[in-house]
């Protein structure tokens, strides 16, 4: 399976070229087709391991986008902070009045392009639930989702089909459990249900402060 994109690519061709190689010399194969959108959310699943990191990564020097991730304030100070932006990272303040998703909607609209990538479980052992914050972000900044995933039996990743989040959890969990529903992780006994986190009512507005 080959990938086709009707974007400028955001990195050379001998930069995607090297890094369609190396994918090759360890039998990986990136797929899919990155979508002609200014801005969307990328989520990574199922993350099992930390090499998933390393793959997100290369998928999109091979499909040729920049994206950005989310990373505590204090991960951009000197001397490191320079690198940390030139990889994609954007701080978040926490001891700010604004939340996480709040912070994440203020850069998609500080932004012609942006390609936020989240990783929805939150961790790479097992866990109940998934975290919202990726979803609340979409729909606060009025972008899509896009679905990545890696698959390590097929040794395939890449970016799969696009979800335009329409408020209701149970009809668009539906969609995205479908999707995942034969991909498989590194660590398959770390595989948790796709399924969102409902608050209960002893949830408290500090708990809410940074949605999941």
């Amino acid at each position: 399976m080959t990938f086709v994109s009707h974007r400028k690519p955001d990195h050379p061709a001998w930069w995607r070229a090297f890094a369609r190689w190396l994918f090759g010399l360890f039998g990986w194969k990136a797929v899919g087709e990155v979508p002609d959108l200014p801005k969307f959310v990328l989520i990574g699943a199922p993350h099992t391991s930390n090499w998933d990191g390393l793959l997100m990564v290369g998928i999109t020097i091979i499909l040729g986008f920049k994206m950005q991730w989310l990373g505590k304030h204090t991960l951009f100070k000197f001397p490191f902070g320079g690198f940390m932006r030139f990889i994609g990272g954007v701080p978040v303040y926490r001891h700010e009045n604004r939340n996480m998703t709040g912070q994440a909607v203020d850069a998609f609209n500080a932004h012609e392009r942006f390609i936020l990538l989240v990783a929805p479980e939150g961790t790479r052992s097992y866990t109940t639930h998934w975290k919202l914050g990726f979803y609340h972000i979409a729909l606060g900044a009025n972008v899509p989702i896009v679905l990545g995933f890696v698959d390590y039996p097929r040794k395939i990743c890449g970016l799969g089909p696009v979800l335009y989040p329409s408020g209701d959890l149970d009809k668009d969990f539906e969609f995205i459990r479908a999707f995942y529903a034969d991909k498989v992780g590194a660590n398959p006994a770390n595989h948790g249900p796709i399924t969102p986190r409902r608050k209960s009512n002893k949830d408290t507005s500090g708990a809410a402060a940074e949605p999941e």
